[in-house]
């Protein structure tokens, strides 16, 4: 992650005295999962037909979002199209800035 987006992966929890992991990470509900997942790649698609009416374009779509749906939509949008997210990158290359 570090080469490719210029930032640092995610680590892995320690370890609880109970032997779990669970941080209070993201709900785990089945339902609320599917939902979120469903925003997201929604959103990734909006995000790349964005792109023809340039970066800020982009920007202001990915303002309106939480910082997970953010990076759930930049991981998507790389999935379903890597060219147009190419693009996305050769035109702004601070992108990772607006994610936070």
């Amino acid at each position: 992650m570090q080469a490719q987006y210029a930032i640092n992966a995610p680590s892995t929890p320690p370890i609880n005295k109970d032997g779990s992991n669970n941080r209070l990470g993201m709900d785990t509900d089945e339902q609320l999962s599917d939902s979120w997942w469903g925003k997201v790649k929604y959103y990734a698609q909006v995000a790349i037909e964005r792109i023809e009416y340039g970066v800020e374009s982009v920007k202001e779509l990915l303002s309106t979002l939480t910082i997970d749906e953010r990076w759930g939509v930049i991981f998507k949008f790389e999935d379903i199209d890597p060219n147009k997210f190419a693009q996305l990158v050769a035109l702004a290359p601070d992108w990772v800035e607006w994610m936070a």
